[in-house]
């Protein structure tokens, strides 16, 4: 093995007794367990070809895989410079070594040997504002969001009840009467007629919702988080942003304050979730640039330098390449 390794190995072995009864098998000091545990196994399977036993309590896949995991990770703490030290240091290794792997698997792996996972939760500094802030045109709370409407990290389908003043004031007159007889059509049973009428309020913008035994009319708004950029689905973490934010939205009523539209008409906001600022979480926890050439909020800068700084998400890659550059290259054809 390496000589990191066994530096490292060696000067984490336990010092009492004591620490090695209370951490396991692994017999270090709680200061250092998750690197030297990792570094130990590391160690011994480049000997032995040998996992540690009890991993498969943690993960789900086969002993043979557990193998395939420990070369892999062989290999790229030897290539590492310098070699991780730190607990989240060594998550990041792992994760970007086993990207392409289970996340059960990876994350069963990290709560063996007690390292971070790969998106701990993070300190939010903003606050949902009070009032609205400069260049908001309007604002809105939706209903509870599904968990299909996420697009990609920085685009989601949000759907805003009728009964809201500001939306009252302007259904379309064809609208109303096309949930009215739908619901008429439904209480008859015509069900062939009360699907036409629904396609009829779909094509529209608009869509009904059962919300506690009641029929809602709500209309459809596609919202751009406004000054952030996410991988593209396609991208390396494209599907960990798609995720993180489904996670955060799904299922949950949010407030929405819009700036305006862009060229493919979807609107512009901030986003907040249970008075947590979602591009804040999107940019701390490294699944999204500031897309600074539409928005210069210093905040959103310093949140990417944070995890930039961290490593975390896409920052665990040397160079990633921005989805800006991305889109920019498929549309010339590179």
């Amino acid at each position: 093995m390496g000589n990191a390794l066994r530096f490292l190995y060696q000067c984490c072995k336990p010092t009492a007794a004591g620490d090695s009864e209370s951490l396991g098998h692994h017999g270090v000091s709680a200061a250092t367990v998750g690197v030297s545990a990792l570094a130990h196994d590391l160690f011994h399977f480049e000997i032995t070809s040998q996992v540690p036993e009890g991993l498969s309590k943690h993960v789900v896949s086969s002993k043979k895989a557990q193998a395939n995991w420990y070369r892999k990770l062989v290999e790229a703490w030897r290539e590492s410079k310098p070699p991780p030290k730190t607990p989240e240091d060594t998550a990041r290794l792992v994760i970007e070594t086993l990207k392409r792997h289970k996340k059960a698997d990876v994350e069963g792996l990290l709560a063996f040997y007690g390292l971070p996972l790969p998106h701990p939760l993070v300190e939010l500094a903003a606050e949902a504002p009070t009032s609205l802030p400069e260049g908001v045109e309007y604002e809105f709370q939706t209903l509870p969001v599904d968990a299909k409407a996420v697009a990609d990290g920085d685009t989601v389908t949000v759907y805003v009840s009728t009964t809201d003043p500001r939306e009252s004031s302007c259904v379309p007159s064809d609208v109303q009467l096309a949930a009215v007889h739908r619901s008429q059509a439904r209480s008859e049973r015509n069900y062939t007629k009360a699907d036409a009428l629904y396609d009829r309020i779909v094509n529209a913008g608009y869509r009904v919702f059962n919300f506690q035994n009641e029929e809602i009319l709500a209309r459809k708004y596609r919202i751009r988080l406004r000054g952030i950029d996410a991988p593209e689905s396609a991208m390396p973490y494209g599907e960990e942003a798609k995720e993180e934010l489904t996670k955060i939205v799904q299922g949950k009523c949010l407030r929405v304050l819009v700036y305006g539209q862009d060229r493919y008409g979807r609107s512009v906001g901030d986003i907040y979730c249970n008075g947590k600022f979602v591009q804040e979480l999107m940019l701390k926890k490294g699944l999204a640039w500031h897309y600074t050439a539409y928005d210069k909020r210093s905040e959103f800068t310093t949140w990417e330098k944070q995890a930039r700084a961290k490593r975390v998400g896409l920052w665990a890659s040397p160079n990633p390449e921005k989805p800006w550059d991305w889109r920019k290259d498929r549309r010339e054809g590179k």
